[in-house]
Order: C-alpha cells, then structure tokens, then sequence
C-alpha cells in the first residue's frame, strides 16, 4: 500500500500546488487526514474548518491580484516607453490602430483576409526580450482563424503574403489587454512577435 499512498499523495500535492497552497504546514495537514481516517475527534468543526479554507483562499487571491497590478503597471509604462522609441527607427511602420511592423521578408503569395485560416511560424516576446511561446521551439507550425487571435494578429497578418516573414510590435490594447495571459504575459504588456507567414488555408 506504500505506492498507493504515495501516489494519492502526489495527486493532493499537485492539486494544492496548483492552488498556490505551497506555504501549508505539512505536518498538520497530515495529522487531519489521520484524525478523519482514524474516526479521532476533530480539532477544527468542519463548519469552522470551511471558512478557514475560505478566508485563506480569498488572502492568496487577493495577494496575488496585488502582484498582478503592479506588474502591469510596469508592464504598461515599459511597453509604451518601448513603442515611442521603436517608432523612431528606420524601417518601422505605425498603422492608424498602433500596430507596429517591420518586414523581414517579403512573401509572393496569397493575402489573407480575417476569415481565413493561416499556417504560421512564430516566436513571441515581451520587451524586456523574454521569449513567452515559440512554434519554432515546438518545431511546428501553428495552424488557427484569423478572427479567433489577438487584434494585433488579426490586422497584421493581412499585410503579409505566403512566405513573408514580419515583425509586429503590438500594444497592449491589440495584444491581451488588462488582463494580460497565463503566468508568462502582465497585464498591459506590449508584445513583440516574429511571424512567417507559410499558407493561407
């Protein structure tokens, strides 16, 4: 049975891991599972045990909502900082919306429209040059809707034709926003993305 426990174990432990539980007291979590499994009386009601859970989940949420906002006040202060300077440089357009781009490569193909559905190569950075998601890493292409991407995908991939390679540089109100992605994207980042265009489907 030593096998089963561990991997029980394992199973609680990524869930609560995932939670952002990882500051518990071990010892005491385990003398609760004990107590409940042995039939011994409880040192907590399980109405009392409930809004413990509660006002400590509510504590680590708000926490992390703290952590979250000032990153993206950062965030936001860095990618304007960035885009007002990249305006500057030779070779880089700036459309009407805020989208900035430079061609890499010119392509001969089909243009896509926002119906389409495109095959692409891309790497995707933050400012500060942090790479967030890679096709190329993956070592495929990706294939998606033009309409179901980020605004600054959608407006930009239409300039290119099949083969072209751009660079876009994105702000936050073409990218992800207030809300930012995942753990890897703040709030109000601007973004950067390398993208060749390989087929227009």
């Amino acid at each position: 049975m030593d096998n089963v426990s561990y991997a029980l174990g394992l199973g609680i432990g990524r869930q609560l891991a995932q939670m952002g539980a990882s500051d518990l007291n071990i010892d005491d979590f385990a003398a609760a599972i004990k107590d409940v499994l042995a039939g011994n009386p409880l040192k907590v009601s399980n109405k009392d045990a409930q809004t413990i859970v509660e006002n400590y989940f509510k504590k680590k949420e708000e926490k992390m909502m703290a952590e979250r906002s000032a990153q993206g006040k950062v965030a936001k202060e860095a990618g304007e900082q960035y885009l007002a300077a990249n305006a500057k440089n030779e070779g880089v357009v700036t459309l009407p919306s805020g989208l900035q781009y430079t061609v890499l490569r010119e392509g001969n193909g089909k243009k896509p429209k926002a119906t389409d559905q495109v095959v692409c190569h891309y790497e995707g950075f933050l400012v500060d040059g942090t790479v967030f998601d890679s096709s190329y890493q993956r070592g495929e292409p990706a294939t998606f809707a033009l309409n179901q991407v980020i605004t600054g995908w959608t407006e930009g991939l239409q300039l290119m034709q099949e083969g072209a390679k751009y660079r876009f540089f994105i702000p936050w109100r073409l990218g992800y926003g207030e809300s930012g992605a995942g753990t890897l994207i703040p709030p109000y980042s601007a973004l950067i993305f390398d993208v060749e265009l390989k087929e227009v489907k």
